[in-house]
């Protein structure tokens, strides 16, 4: 899935806002579990921008655990659990 890799790159170069615009377009066309992910990723895309812009983002974060844990990492490819547990560590949870 390529939106999945030019949203990791996003992620590493700390563009959360744009790593969300990229994964919300693949989310509308994704089904099932894979939609489940892509949702949980632009939940924590949200939350680091906005821990980023100073404006919290724990509620965020709360919700993409919700859809994100139970998935292997990596998934479709993607390591995303440092992610997530960068995201905790910046929002102190």
């Amino acid at each position: 899935m390529e939106a999945l890799g030019e949203a990791w790159h996003l992620f590493l170069e700390g563009q959360y806002f744009e790593a969300h615009e990229v994964l919300e377009e693949a989310w509308r066309e994704a089904q099932g579990e894979k939609r489940r992910f892509l949702q949980g990723l632009i939940l924590l895309a949200a939350a680091l921008h906005q821990a980023k812009a100073g404006r919290g983002g724990l509620r965020n974060l709360k919700k993409a655990e919700g859809k994100l844990l139970g998935f292997p990492s990596p998934y479709l490819g993607l390591d995303w659990r440092p992610l997530l547990e960068e995201a905790r560590r910046r929002l102190g949870a």
